[in-house]
């Protein structure tokens, strides 16, 4: 498992994000929505414009960003949204558990009681990944699975 610590995106900079997400597919695994290429105005006007969204950046042993997620005020304050998931592919195998258990603990800093996210039904990595890690299935609809963990 690589070793990655987070270091949360204040001051807000998203540079080292258009750099992880140059590929269109990468960008469209990310945030389906959002436009390629990468245009911080669009993400910091659209997609983490909440006041009390907080981002996150992966970093590596050498201190480079290799990757990001964030979380967004849930139903009610205690409950966080983990969105905007990505590891670099050369850091991935082990990361995605890492990632996990950061994002949680950032959440618990962040006073979240919960933690609810949305998965690709058929990304099998990433539901193995989050049933693995304890979360429980909630639904699925289009092609997404709700999930959410309590956090202790």
């Amino acid at each position: 498992m690589p070793n990655l610590t987070v270091r949360p995106n204040v001051p807000f900079d998203l540079e080292p994000l258009s750099r992880l997400l140059v590929e269109e597919a990468d960008l469209a695994l990310v945030n389906p929505n959002a436009k390629h290429p990468f245009d911080p105005l669009e993400w910091q006007e659209k997609w983490l414009n909440e006041p009390d969204d907080a981002s996150f950046y992966l970093v590596d042993e050498s201190g480079r960003e290799v990757g990001f997620f964030a979380l967004r005020i849930g139903i009610g304050p205690e409950v966080r949204h983990l969105v905007y998931v990505f590891v670099e592919e050369e850091v991935r195998g082990g990361a995605g558990k890492l990632l996990t258990e950061l994002a949680e603990e950032a959440a618990r800093d962040l006073g979240a009681l919960s933690i609810t996210l949305k998965a690709e039904t058929d990304n099998d990595p990433a539901m193995r990944l989050y049933d693995g890690a304890g979360y429980e299935e909630l639904g699925r609809r289009q092609g997404m699975a709700t999930m959410r963990k309590d956090l202790d």
